[in-house]
């Protein structure tokens, strides 16, 4: 038996809660209904170790308040609209006070440090930093309610595994590290940018990386006013020159046993959730991509 094995399906266990409370989702639904079937025993979304986490059970979103003022200009985006971006599990590991890791309830939002850029370095008193081929994301938040303008001063938190599949504050040797997470407010043209490193692919999904959205920074540190949870992926060329680097090894073959189709999340399409992403595996790699809410 894989060594992993307890900590996906207990992965597995936590997302099927979290989809569920995503109330009157029938896209969430007619996902499980098509793939489930097929993929049940291979799906999760954990790290590739195990985890003392609950189940994640994330609340219904809430509405946001009125966007402040941005930009008129129509967003040209990579995914080639402006459209609300589909909601998405949380996972079992968001650490935004809805759930609760082996020391109990973990809300990385009210430590001290999390707006930040560079989210490669754990903060507040923890020192680990996280390995592995460096990464830019950029991301665009857009009203797609308002003509496409950005979003200025709406918050995003954003986190996502380190290069050996585990999420820090739960995975295994992890869980007093901080690392490959923070959040930031939008500027003046809606856009957030982080400093990170490419997360690994671990068994039975394809990479991918979370973010929530909050309607100000100030109600960032609570999960209950987030009105976006959702997630992006990459081009499978990128995944290829990456995981071919050194530290990616257990990447090549979790790849190898899943796809686009088959993954809980992207099976559905990766239209609006697939990075443009430009860079080398020896420079590094710059992500984008345009994040659309209803506002």
């Amino acid at each position: 038996m894989n060594p992993h094995d307890d900590a996906h399906q207990h992965s597995l266990a936590a997302d099927l809660a979290a989809m569920l409370n995503i109330a009157g989702d029938r896209r969430q639904s007619l996902r499980w209904l098509l793939a489930g079937a097929a993929t049940l025993p291979m799906l999760g979304c954990g790290g590739s170790s195990s985890s003392g986490s609950t189940a994640a059970g994330s609340s219904t979103n809430v509405a946001a308040t009125p966007p402040s003022s941005g930009s008129t200009t129509i967003i040209t985006s990579a995914n080639g609209a402006c459209s609300v971006i589909p909601e998405e599990t949380g996972g079992p590991f968001p650490a935004d006070g809805t759930n609760s890791n082996s020391g109990g309830v973990v809300n990385v939002l009210t430590t001290t440090g999390v707006v930040r850029s560079d989210i490669r370095s754990s903060f507040n008193g923890a020192t680990g930093v996280a390995a592995g081929v460096p990464l830019t994301i950029k991301l665009q938040i857009v009203n797609v309610s308002g003509n496409c303008a950005t979003l200025e001063g709406y918050a995003v938190y954003l986190w996502h595994c380190d290069r050996d599949g585990n999420y820090s504050l739960y995975g295994n040797g992890v869980t007093d590290q901080n690392y490959l997470r923070g959040v930031q407010a939008a500027d003046s043209g809606g856009n957030v940018t982080f400093e990170s490193i490419f997360p690994a692919c671990y068994s039975g999904r394809m990479t991918h990386v979370h973010l929530e959205v909050y309607p100000s920074l100030a109600k960032s540190s609570s999960a209950a006013n987030r009105i976006k949870t959702t997630q992006f992926t990459f081009p499978m060329a990128t995944l290829n020159a990456v995981y071919a680097t050194a530290g990616y090894s257990a990447s090549v073959a979790n790849l190898a046993q899943t796809s686009y189709a088959t993954d809980m999340v992207f099976s559905d399409g990766t239209s609006l959730e697939m990075g443009a992403v430009t860079g080398n595996a020896s420079d590094g790699y710059v992500v984008t991509l345009t994040v659309g809410v209803a506002a």
